[in-house]
Formats: structure tokens, C-alpha cells, sequence
């Protein structure tokens, strides 16, 4: 099963503890990706380095974050039981 929160709190991605780390090849591309970030109040640092490619996975994650994920709702034991036979949930399909 794995872990979801650890009890430690991560900092928030784009702040000034954890500034977005982006990778670009060209000059232009730098501009271009400077101008979303600032626009957007991001704090960040970009790396120009024509000779690895770019990873912009920190922008990604900031442009698009994920939702938060909604448990479903357990059926108790002492609920009805789904099937409709009127039982207890423990009493019939909990077997």
C-alpha cells in the first residue's frame, strides 16, 4: 500500500524555499519560459545548457496542478448490504 503522507510538509513549488528548477537549450526558450514564470509570481531558476535536454517538468506541475483525490465513501458493517437482501453488510457479502 503505498504511503500518502509521511507527516513531514513539503514547501510549495514555486516559492522562495523551493524555487521551480527548469532546464532550457537556447536563449530564446529561456526568455519565453522566464515570462511565464514571472507572469504567474513564480519564484524559480533556469539553467541554459544547450547540451542536455530541456526538462520543464517544474513549470508543467505549477501550470497544471493536480486535484485533489476524494476517498470513496467505505460501506460499513452495519449497513445494509449493497445486494438488496436486506442483511447487515457483515452478515451477508462481508464473508
Amino acid at each position: 500500500m503505498e504511503k500518502v503522507f509521511d507527516g513531514i510538509k513539503k514547501t510549495k513549488l514555486g516559492t522562495e524555499k523551493r524555487p521551480a528548477v527548469v532546464r532550457v537549450q537556447t536563449e530564446e526558450r529561456l526568455k519565453e519560459v522566464a515570462s511565464i514564470l514571472e507572469e504567474k509570481g513564480w519564484q524559480y531558476t533556469i539553467e541554459l545548457e544547450p547540451d542536455k535536454p530541456e526538462d520543464i517538468t517544474d513549470l508543467e506541475i505549477l501550470l497544471n496542478p493536480q486535484e485533489p483525490k476524494v476517498a470513496e465513501k467505505k460501506l460499513g458493517r452495519n449497513e445494509p448490504c449493497p445486494c438488496g437482501s436486506g442483511k447487515k453488510h457483515k452478515k451477508c457479502c462481508d464473508k
